[in-house]
């Protein structure tokens, strides 16, 4: 046994130095990549081990493994997940509301639906239709007395014109199919302005202006459900809703402007609330985060910044004459804001008309975008891919097709005083109404 363990010492003596000496040539950078990878770097790491063992009486212990308590791990930040009301889809990103509506994010309920751009015309009573890539007008038919907005449907699945009818008893819906892009019969409705829809898609919401009410309908027939008097809003017009669908905010135009708040759960109003001792408010859009309102005010030459839940104004943001209306850009980074050039309903040409770009991180105008030889843009939307802002020149009888990127603007002869124009198919999993008030 010993005669055994005496040779065995002799040969360790001999080899090891040996591996020794070829883990050390192992080591030198003379060696290629693709031999060290193959069987040269098996040979020296075999070397390596033998000697690691040869060497070491005791064998090495393994290091533990350092366990930290969870509580003590860097903390991740994840998003209060947003409680919405019965019904709602629900809100993916509560840091951006509008991240369902993102760049040609469009929903299959629009598949088969016609590129198109739709401009109603006040003076005219007709809708015009435009292919927004060779920029003609290719189609035109009337519909109702004073069409005002062309509205696509909570479900996608139809655009309805909003035929004013002012003081007269003929106010009427005009259905458009857009896969065809032809008009339906009228539906008579009392008083259409503008039209909503309740977050659940449960109900359409008519904004009768010159009735100082919301009168909710069934969202198909548009048969009456049930009316909310909001008889301290002259001139009640455009709206926007909360992050979690449970209440709306809408403007006041006459008599001082303001807001009016609706509780969309009872249907009641909660309150209202002056802005501007001679205000004229027009459109409303809420921030991505879904907790500041931007309302543009055509007398006061910009936004007003109202925080949603305690109904209390918390900033205002100079943009330009004639402040109107509101379009979050796809990436819901920014805030496109078309100022019409003027004070008055009824506006001259040419006027000193421009778009002011927010950033809604900064609340702060970054850039502003006149309108060549002077305009009146006035109301539509962001295309699909977000790279054109669609707007009507009001005073002007034009459509202005404006590139997001660099301002450029391209326009488009259409019918007399063009009003709230939209343009077809918008990504988005549901409409809340008005020009394309996506989510």
């Amino acid at each position: 046994m010993h005669q055994l363990i005496r040779r065995w010492s002799r040969i360790a003596l001999l080899i090891v130095p040996l591996l020794a000496l070829g883990v050390w040539i192992c080591g030198l950078p003379i060696w290629p990549a693709s031999a060290v990878d193959g069987g040269y770097g098996l040979l020296c790491s075999a070397a390596a081990a033998i000697v690691q063992v040869t060497q070491s009486p005791i064998p090495p212990k393994t290091a533990p493994v350092p366990t930290t308590p969870l509580a003590a791990q860097a903390p991740q930040s994840t998003p209060v997940p947003v409680r919405t009301v019965p019904g709602m889809l629900p809100v993916l990103d509560p840091d951006n509301l509008y991240s369902t509506a993102g760049p040609n994010m469009l929903s299959p309920a629009v598949a088969g639906a016609l590129t198109r751009v739709y401009v109603p015309n006040l003076r005219s009573n007709d809708v015009y239709v435009i292919d927004p890539v060779s920029h003609q007008v290719i189609d035109r038919f009337p519909v109702g007395f004073l069409p005002q907005h062309v509205v696509p449907a909570w479900d996608l699945q139809m655009l309805w014109v909003a035929n004013n009818g002012r003081r007269r008893t003929d106010g009427s819906l005009t259905p458009i199919d857009p896969k065809t892009g032809r008009p339906g019969a009228r539906v008579l409705v009392a008083d259409p302005y503008n039209m909503y829809f309740a977050p659940d898609g449960k109900s359409a919401i008519v904004v009768a202006e010159r009735l100082k009410r919301l009168d909710f309908r069934d969202p198909h027939t548009m048969a009456l459900q049930e009316s909310v008097a909001t008889p301290g809003c002259s001139g009640i017009n455009h709206a926007d809703f909360s992050i979690d669908g449970r209440y709306a905010i809408f403007t006041c135009e006459f008599r001082g402007g303001g807001l009016v708040k609706i509780d969309l759960v009872n249907r009641k109003v909660l309150g209202y609330l002056k802005l501007d001792a001679r205000g004229m408010l027009q459109d409303i859009r809420v921030s991505p985060d879904g907790k500041i309102f931007y309302a543009a005010d055509m007398l006061a030459d910009g936004v007003f910044l109202v925080d949603g839940d305690d109904f209390t104004r918390v900033g205002f943001i100079p943009t330009g004459i004639g402040t109107h209306g509101l379009y979050p850009s796809r990436d819901g980074r920014k805030l496109y804001v078309s100022n019409r050039g003027s004070h008055k309903i009824h506006g001259a040409p040419h006027g000193p008309g421009s778009i002011s770009v927010i950033d809604f991180k900064t609340r702060a105008v970054g850039k502003t975008w006149p309108i060549p030889g002077g305009g009146s843009p006035d109301m539509g939307d962001v295309s699909a891919d977000g790279k054109d802002l669609w707007l009507s020149g009001r005073y002007d009888n034009v459509v202005y097709d404006i590139n997001t990127t660099t301002g450029a603007v391209k326009e488009i002869p259409v019918g007399k005083e063009p009003h709230g124009l939209t343009v077809w198919p918008q990504p988005g999993r549901y409409s809340l109404g008005h020009t394309g008030n996506m989510r």
